[in-house]
């Protein structure tokens, strides 16, 4: 019998032929013989025992699936049958989904992908139960953050939020029949990558070329991932120039702060996450990059992107927890807000492109003028991790121009810092500042006067339990 959509011919095995397995799995099923050649004819097979043992473990810890894999013998020459049924549900191997069709064997990306998923399904697969994860894996920090989140933006009640965090997510419609959906899990668990391999942030600083000078990975529930990703890339990876217009201190970044902002919080709301590719961010003196692996709507192109567009999330329910955070916009609003933050600054518009099924968003930098002080004192401040500013100051200063000089953080930054509830002296850290009494008057006192700031202890301001959260 010669090769047909339910049987494939093989001299000898090798690894790669497991990824005939998956297709014939998300097809009608079939049988993959190893150790005749095309014409069908036995030419036997070595180490014909030990395959018996590999090929099924091989095949269950790569798809999860299992096959009936025996031993036969014809013409006293060894050769080995492996027989697939048809999965009622999408098997991928290694997060690549391949398809038996015809005699020939293809990897479905794209939108050929995403309609396979829907088909064979019914559901998306963010809408898939997390078997790995339970509900004790739920981080209850982030669940944290984001009922703050929603809670600024008004875009749930208090009394809707002033739930038990599984009824929340409930609510959401991240639960199915108790369990998490891997919406939910991606969103709010400890660990995402049990869910699939790739759910996180690369973030990497480059020199010339391909010169990578460091780099930084961004772990941990959607949540978690979005509230520290923008603080990184600003604190740590990129430079302001600092002058002063009277006593106001104006710093100008490179790149729009609230563009990278919408731009980054696309990227991880409309990731193809069963891709297991992880999005990266690329940021070099001339650019930054933004790329995460993405499915298309049917017929859209990237010009699509900068016209009126609605709103086709990929995940529906991820990008739902992210509107209702203030995260992203529902609309088709993103592109054009990113586009008017840049203008803002007078910065170029950002470029986007499609290669392959990866979308890259590119901001050009500003050029920006070196950083000097209003007593002309000089030199190159540069952030670091965590908000903390190093670097080499010349000149003679002292007293309050010398924490004019360390300060590089904007309110809206430290606001943005206390979203989760922190101690002065945390603030303080963060904002690099020595003085206690300076940076109490000059930052905590007038942000609680004017409303922007509150104590979480208010009836004992001076608690050694105090801390601050943003309003």
């Amino acid at each position: 019998m010669s090769e047909n959509q339910n049987i494939e011919y093989k001299e000898s095995w090798r690894d790669e032929y497991l990824k005939w397995i998956c297709g014939f799995a998300n097809a009608q099923g079939g049988v993959i013989y190893i150790g005749k050649d095309d014409s069908g004819k036995v030419v036997g097979v070595e180490d014909s025992k030990k395959l018996l043992t590999d090929i099924p473990n091989k095949i269950q810890a790569t798809m999860g699936i299992v096959a009936d894999v025996n031993l036969l013998v014809e013409n006293g020459l060894d050769y080995i049958s492996i027989k697939v049924t048809p999965s009622s549900f999408p098997v991928s191997y290694h997060g690549e989904y391949h398809y038996r069709s015809g005699s020939t064997k293809q990897q479905l990306v794209g939108n050929a992908l995403s309609q396979f998923i829907i088909e064979k399904t019914g559901i998306h697969w963010e809408d898939g139960i997390a078997n790995n994860v339970s509900l004790d894996d739920l981080d209850h920090e982030s669940i944290s953050i984001f009922k703050k989140a929603v809670l600024r933006k008004g875009r749930m009640s208090e009394a809707d939020l002033n739930v038990p965090d599984v009824e929340l997510l409930d609510k959401l419609g991240l639960l199915e029949n108790g369990r998490l959906k891997k919406s939910g899990a991606l969103l709010f668990s400890k660990n995402p990558e049990k869910v699939q391999v790739g759910s996180f942030v690369k973030v990497g600083k480059f020199g010339e070329g391909p010169d990578l000078l460091y780099h930084d990975t961004i772990e941990g529930s959607l949540v978690s991932i979005a509230d520290k990703a923008i603080d990184l890339i600003f604190f740590k990876y990129l430079k302001a120039a600092i002058s002063y217009e009277h006593d106001m201190r104006v710093e100008q970044y490179p790149f729009a702060r609230e563009a990278v902002r919408e731009a980054v919080y696309n990227a991880i709301a409309h990731n193809c996450y069963m891709s297991g590719v992880p999005i990266q961010i690329r940021i070099d003196d001339e650019s930054m990059t933004i790329s995460n692996t993405c499915v298309f709507p049917t017929g859209w192109t990237v010009e699509t992107l900068f016209k009126p567009h609605k709103s086709v999330p990929y995940n529906p329910s991820i990008a739902k927890a992210f509107y209702l955070a203030g995260y992203i916009e529902n609309w088709g609003r993103g592109i054009q807000k990113i586009c008017d933050e840049c203008k803002k600054i007078n910065a170029s518009l950002p470029e986007y492109e499609i290669l392959g099924n990866d979308l890259t968003v590119r901001f050009k930098a500003l050029k920006v003028t070196k950083v000097t002080d209003k007593n002309s004192t000089s030199g190159q401040v540069s952030r670091q991790a965590g908000g903390h500013v190093s670097g080499h100051v010349s000149g003679h200063v002292s007293g309050h121009v010398e924490e004019k000089i360390l300060e590089n953080i904007t309110l809206e930054a430290l606001l943005d810092f206390c979203k989760t509830p922190r101690t002065r002296t945390e603030m303080q850290e963060y904002c690099g500042i020595k003085s206690r009494d300076y940076f109490t008057n000059k930052y905590i006192k007038p942000l609680l006067n004017n409303g922007k700031l509150k104590m979480t202890i208010p009836d004992k301001p001076k608690s050694v339990n105090q801390k601050y959260v943003s309003i």
